[in-house]
């Protein structure tokens, strides 16, 4: 359909082989959720629905993050590791506080990109009105010319 992106499995597989081994059935399912978050329709906001625009790479890095969401076993750690010991292995990372939309998104380093990424289509958009033309004569009847 034009104006929607298609499911490119193995190039996406290519971008991030940290998913390797999870079947291409799950991974087109997390595609069809991420196109329910970032709109993959004519209609979608991101309007470079091309091959490699856009929209593709904001799907593909949203799927990204729904499978490591999803992934048993995955690692939790975003944001820059602010404290590391040895004994016992202990690891903390440090990341800008989430907000309340943001949250669900900071989980996952793909999440954090996908966030970033879309801050431009999360402004507001000023789309002007018709003008109003304010003329005081335009509701006087035209005089009659003898």
């Amino acid at each position: 359909m034009l104006g929607v992106v298609a499911f490119d499995f193995p190039t996406w597989a290519a971008s991030y082989p940290e998913f390797a081994g999870l079947p291409p059935s799950l991974i087109a399912g997390y595609f069809m959720t991420a196109g329910t978050i970032c709109d993959n329709t004519p209609a979608s906001i991101v309007t470079d629905a091309s091959v490699g625009g856009m929209r593709s790479v904001l799907l593909g890095v949203l799927t990204a993050h729904i499978t490591a969401l999803m992934k048993p076993g995955s690692s939790p750690l975003v944001g820059r590791i602010n404290s590391a010991t040895e004994g016992s292995v202990t690891v903390q990372a440090e990341m800008a506080p989430a907000t309340a939309s943001s949250a669900w998104f900071m989980q996952t380093k793909y999440g954090a990109l996908y966030w970033q990424m879309t801050s431009v289509y999360r402004t507001m958009r000023y789309m002007p009105g018709c003008p109003r033309i304010m003329d005081p004569y335009a509701l006087q009847p035209l005089p009659i010319l003898p």
